[in-house]
């Protein structure tokens, strides 16, 4: 995302860093995505969605995701992927061996 954010737009917080500041439990924010737009703390898809408005080639689908049921189908998804996300690197792994 970093590469796609060309503007800068995007302020990435290093949550691994005990000295930045932290609006919510450092745990909680580690157990899913966050971000802020505006002054509203968004997690999870909303987050993401929020995240691709700022980026041009992504906008598109952020915008997409302001309607109830796109944005519902993207944490659907979201959640799924949190299931398999412990095991994706040795997923990863295996590919690169194959």
């Amino acid at each position: 995302m970093r590469r796609l954010d060309r503007r800068g737009a995007i302020h990435f917080v290093d949550l691994s860093d005990q000295g930045s500041a932290c609006p919510v439990d450092r745990a909680a924010l580690l157990q899913r995505f966050h971000a802020r737009e505006g002054d509203v703390l968004l997690s999870g898809a909303a987050a993401f969605a929020a995240m691709w408005r700022t980026i041009p080639l992504l906008r598109p689908l952020g915008l997409a995701a302001r309607n109830v049921r796109v944005l519902r189908l993207l944490e659907r998804l979201y959640l799924a992927f949190l299931r398999i996300r412990p095991a994706s690197p040795m997923l990863a792994a295996r590919t690169h061996t194959s």
